[in-house]
């Protein structure tokens, strides 16, 4: 994706720019560019965690790591996800999120490079999702480990280990329940998502073909 940035745009952003400075070229012109919306009524005001947030062991939360390893997300970090305050008709209330899913329809874990990990097709078509079951559960592989061959540091391969408990023990009466839910969207809503998102005519039926088969698989647990 290309945008150009006003000048208005490029004077208040140039000194906060945290990465890509060396992105924006002569004229405002910025390729590969990620955009978040921002509204007037949300505020982030804080993070929460996957092991003893307040909604850990319901259906909800098990539907959510479900999802997570049905698009592959594998950086499934605490500081990955977000509260935001938002002031609504009924009041304020706060709305708890993954507010990061960057790492996504990739590799299964951090692989050679973070760019090939992903948004990767190739990979992610030949990823599984369903690692292991039992009559009461499911373990998905994502999020996994890094692959070895990076030669992760110590710190980080202690980082990603610690994350694989979120893909083991789903009761798979939640995880049909997500697929149930995610058949809900219909296919031209599934490839409109990746169309956004500025794939190729062929990379939106690859990786929606593969989203669809996930799906079937959920349901059929």
């Amino acid at each position: 994706m290309k945008t150009i940035l006003s000048p208005h745009c490029r004077s208040r952003i140039w000194g906060t720019l945290q990465r890509g400075q060396t992105l924006v070229k002569p004229g405002g012109l910025v390729s590969n560019v990620r955009l978040k919306r921002y509204l007037g009524n949300e505020k982030k005001v804080g993070t929460w965690a996957w092991a003893n947030g307040p909604f850990a062991g319901t259906r909800e939360w098990n539907g959510l790591r479900v999802l997570m390893a049905v698009i592959n997300n594998w950086d499934l970090k605490d500081e990955n996800n977000a509260v935001y305050q938002v002031r609504g008709p009924e009041g304020s209330e706060q709305i708890y999120m993954v507010n990061d899913l960057g790492a996504s329809f990739g590799t299964i874990g951090l692989s050679w490079t973070r760019r090939g990990s992903k948004g990767n097709l190739s990979a992610y078509s030949h990823s599984k999702l369903i690692r292991h079951l039992t009559p009461e559960y499911v373990d998905f592989y994502v999020p996994s480990r890094p692959a070895l061959i990076r030669f992760p540091s110590p710190h980080e391969l202690s980082l990603r280990l610690g994350l694989r408990w979120i893909a083991l023990g789903v009761p798979r009466a939640d995880a049909r329940w997500m697929g149930d839910l995610l058949a809900n969207l219909s296919p031209q809503q599934i490839r409109d998502a990746f169309r956004a998102a500025g794939y190729s005519p062929e990379q939106v039926e690859g990786f929606s073909e593969v989203v669809e088969k996930r799906v079937a698989e959920l349901r059929a647990l």
